[in-house]
């Protein structure tokens, strides 16, 4: 039987592996996972020495964490979108992961309360609707369901298709006003381009067809106007939760996730996926993400 104790010292040796450059399944550490989960038999760990695991690989992987992302996003932005309910310290640490790999947040949106909520869809409409005629018309696609046009709208204003970014320029500016001005997204302050990456955080779930209808509408629209948008939010967004729900709609095919941010393991792991999007958009990582734990290579 696999117990904790192999899954976490697995995760160690993916992290030993990465820190040294090396890609599992080509170099001396090829052999590490299954030897490591044969290793120690079938002892089962009691509750205390489970969680002194934790800590101690929470510890370890923070300590390799800045070797494996360095210079990833070397002279690449991230526009950081946060759902309502994001953990601020979780948001904080992403951000500081982005700093710690080279790149720079080009600034924080804060989407509201009422952006997410499917009894204001109306408004939402209304404005998207308002916001096509006046600022992008032939930028975003007319026969746009609401949440994808208005997840469009934010990407012109956020993101880019230029790897290296672009400048805020006066439709950027106006729609973002627009946006913030119908008390959907908080103001977000001083921007300082428009991003190629998008790194949109999960918040509050709440475990209903609308709002996963709304996630999906939204990061579909961002991923149209971006080089590539990550999806992430915490383990228990995964599997049955909003995060395993959103990979299972057919929207999720052009974005990202990752669920684990809670985690060390998976805050260096979003770093790694927002490189990936640079080239390759797509895929599913983190604690239960089809496509792995961490892209590597």
């Amino acid at each position: 039987m696999i117990t904790l104790r192999h899954h976490l010292l697995t995760i160690v040796a993916v992290f030993l592996a990465l820190a040294a450059g090396i890609v599992l399944g080509g170099g001396p550490l090829s052999d590490v996972g299954p030897t490591v989960a044969t290793a120690g038999g079938d002892r089962e760990t009691t509750p205390a020495e489970d969680q002194a695991q934790v800590d101690y690989t929470e510890s370890f992987v923070s300590a390799v964490g800045p070797a494996t992302v360095g210079g990833r996003l070397a002279e690449r932005s991230v526009a950081l979108v946060t759902v309502p309910g994001a953990d601020e310290q979780l948001v904080g640490a992403l951000g500081e992961q982005v700093t710690a790999a080279g790149g720079t947040v080009s600034a924080r949106y804060d989407l509201a309360d009422d952006l997410v909520d499917p009894a204001q869809k109306s408004l939402v409409d209304t404005l998207g609707s308002q916001l096509l005629t006046q600022q992008a018309e032939g930028d975003v696609a007319a026969d746009a369901s609401t949440y994808d046009r208005l997840g469009q709208l934010l990407g012109l204003a956020v993101a880019s298709k230029d790897a290296d970014g672009q400048g805020v320029n006066g439709k950027a500016r106006a729609i973002a006003d627009a946006i913030s001005g119908a008390g959907l997204m908080a103001e977000p302050g001083e921007v300082a381009e428009r991003s190629p990456l998008v790194l949109l955080v999960l918040g509050t779930d709440a475990e209903d067809d609308g709002s996963d209808a709304i996630l999906a509408g939204l990061a579909q629209g961002l991923a149209a106007q971006a080089t590539g948008v990550v999806v992430v939010g915490v383990t228990a967004d995964g599997g049955t939760g909003q995060l395993g729900r959103f990979r299972a709609d057919p929207a999720s095919a052009g974005v990202a996730s990752l669920d684990g941010i809670d985690t060390a393991a998976g805050r260096v792991a979003t770093i790694l996926t927002l490189q990936r999007s640079l080239t390759a958009p797509g895929g599913a990582f983190g604690a239960s993400g089809a496509d792995g734990p961490v892209p590597l290579g």
